[in-house]
């Protein structure tokens, strides 16, 4: 059960899906490509090896042909008059020609089972990698992306780079191999007729690279079209209620046709252009056999037992084209890997948070002060939200941070809470600069309690112990008797071990009081309280403020409030606009100046009367 998190005042992308299409090029092939292979660089030697068997296996199976018109010809001199067929010089043929077969496919296998296990190697590997960058990216790389783009690139990308070590490396090594070996083999059969063969090798070339370029426009057409398929089923769905409430069934529906009906014609179109290629290189090899034949058959006029190479050479000519369309696909394929190795490459390379392991700053007699000391900040350098902010937070102090939407709220927290560093200025804790401390260090001192509740799949147990997993079964049944939590859970089916997936259905203010039963059995000596009762009813509004109540006492606490009746008995309420604190003070202080404060106050006050009338 997983619910996203927005940050107020950061410039978040909202998207859909990071998909890369089938047909999107690499911005710089060569340098993604060599990025690649320096990250494949310690299975060089499996990797050579694989194609080093790859080679030989594609060799053996060439030599298949040539060998058979061997059987072929001693067919054709033992019938010729006063001659017999030589049946065991046949078999000895036949035989070599199994045992070439059986040793071409035992080195196929074995270049097959090297490369899977490489192919899952690096993958685990470049998994890995991006799940380690991912903590150690400051919380601004995940404001400008979307969360779609990131999952992509640990999914779809990384899994093209490894269809395509496990497949098509091999493959057009294979090919090339092929190719090579198969004009070898027919010219020591009859260079004329390989002249004759070659012939058609720049025409069919030509014709593929055609239907390729044609094809692949139509196949990127028809990514484009299912990547926003996709995204509207998955919006209609995610929306469902709304269109049902505003009646937009039949918008939705329209919509969807027309996006339907644009993947429809992309994608005849690309299976069409794509579907003509074999067709006309089998057309065009069709012409050379001809040519070949009529060749060929004056050819063994001169000599009878020439028919036995024709034959072969008519086998070779058969798997001649085969390669050709092989490496041409390839060559996409390639452009696709080199812009999913470039996405990848592109995040582990992002610039990561500074390294702190000099960092030794601790709190040793702990007591909870707060201090903001001229502190400035900007998500961007010409725009400045937090203005030369001053204010200090007595210990055990529950300081109330109230204001209008995109005042600064949740970024004076997140810098608090070193989400992101300061531009000027600095705030300490007990004297000491956060700066000074590791972020780690600075994040365990604060428990916190989100608007956006964040409950993972496992079960309620798992959950509540989640920052502090050592947490005793009684610590865990006390927290959740203090937020009121606790009959609730012994009433659902396995108790505390009941597993919280998309299937639990729990209420938003059941979600909120578990997140405080979390950040009670953390015990930080401090808490920050981000508008933790803004989506709930009266009577649950009462019994979550009644557990936030027994989770202050005695810490110094931030909260951060939009219903300026649940922070009445705030120590210091700091009321903002556009990033200044322009008022402080307490609730009755604050009103009796009649100023920004006692407007809001006063405008929630006569809104909620006025609800109460109307009712």
């Amino acid at each position: 059960m997983k619910n996203s998190q927005n940050q107020t005042n950061s410039p978040k992308m909202n998207g859909h899906g990071g998909n890369m299409s089938s047909g999107e090029k690499a911005k710089n092939f060569k340098k993604s490509i060599k990025q690649l292979l320096i990250h494949l660089k310690p299975y060089w030697l499996p990797i050579i090896i694989a194609l080093i068997f790859a080679c030989v296996g594609t060799a053996f199976s060439i030599l298949g042909p040539k060998i058979l018109s061997k059987i072929t010809e001693e067919i054709i001199l033992g019938l010729a008059p006063d001659a017999s067929i030589n049946f065991i010089k046949i078999t000895t043929i036949g035989i070599w020609l199994i045992i070439l077969y059986c040793i071409s496919v035992i080195f196929s296998f074995t270049q097959n089972f090297i490369m899977s296990k490489v192919t899952s190697k690096n993958s685990k590997g470049l998994r890995e990698d991006i799940s380690k960058k991912i903590n150690k990216l400051p919380l601004k790389y995940f404001d400008t992306k979307s969360n779609g783009d990131i999952l992509s690139r640990v999914t779809n990308d990384v899994d093209t780079i490894s269809q395509t070590l496990s497949q098509s490396l091999s493959q057009m090594i294979s090919s090339i191999t092929m190719l090579i070996g198969i004009i070898v083999m027919m010219f020591t059969i009859s260079w004329e007729l390989t002249l004759v063969a070659l012939i058609s090798v720049p025409i069919s070339t030509a014709l593929v690279m055609i239907f390729v370029k044609i094809s692949q426009k139509h196949f990127r057409n028809q990514q484009n079209a299912l990547g926003e398929m996709n995204g509207h089923i998955e919006e209609s769905y995610t929306a469902h209620n709304v269109i049902k409430v505003f009646n937009g069934e039949e918008k939705a529906e329209e919509k969807f046709d027309i996006i339907n009906d644009k993947l429809y014609k992309s994608g005849y179109k690309a299976q069409f252009f794509s579907g003509l290629m074999m067709p006309i290189m089998n057309f065009v090899g069709n012409i050379s056999y001809v040519v070949i034949c009529i060749i060929g058959g004056s050819m063994a006029l001169k000599d009878i037992t020439f028919i036995a190479s024709i034959v072969a050479f008519i086998q070779y000519i058969r798997q001649f084209n085969q390669p050709i369309a092989q490496v041409a696909s390839i060559a996409g394929t390639l452009q696709s890997t080199a812009a999913a190795a470039e996405r990848v490459f592109e995040f582990l390379n992002e610039e990561e948070l500074s390294d702190e392991s000099n960092k030794t700053a601790t709190i040793k007699n702990f007591k909870g002060k707060v201090e903001f000391k001229n502190v400035c900040f900007g998500y961007s350098p010409e725009k400045e939200i937090i203005h030369n902010f001053s204010e200090t937070a007595l210990p055990g102090q529950k300081v109330a941070i109230v204001g209008p939407t995109g005042a600064g709220k949740t970024t004076l927290v997140n810098l608090l809470m070193r989400f992101y560093e300061v531009s000027s200025g600095e705030i300490l804790i007990d004297g000491v600069p956060i700066s000074d401390m590791k972020r780690s260090y600075v994040r365990s001192l604060f428990g916190m309690v989100l608007q956006d509740t964040w409950l993972f799949e496992g079960t309620i147990r798992e959950n509540i112990a989640y920052g502090k997993p050592d947490a005793t079964d009684e610590e865990i049944f006390k927290a959740c008797e203090a937020a009121n939590i606790d009959h609730f859970i012994k009433t659902q089916p396995k108790s505390y071990n009941m597993v919280l997936d998309e299937e639990a259905n729990l209420s938003q203010g059941q979600k909120q009081l578990l997140t405080i039963a979390r950040a009670m059995v953390e015990n930080a000596p401090m808490l920050i309280l981000d508008e933790a009762t803004s989506s709930v009813d009266t009577r649950t509004e009462e019994l979550i403020q009644e557990a936030m109540d027994k989770l202050i006492k005695g810490r110094t606490s931030f909260v951060i409030a939009h219903r300026l009746s649940t922070i009445k008995n705030a120590d210091l309420i700091l009321v903002m606009k556009d990033g200044n604190v322009i008022e402080t003070g307490k609730h009755e202080e604050l009103l009796a100046k009649k100023g920004f404060y006692a407007d809001l106050y006063n405008s929630q006050f006569t809104k909620k009367h006025a609800e109460v009338d109307e009712t």
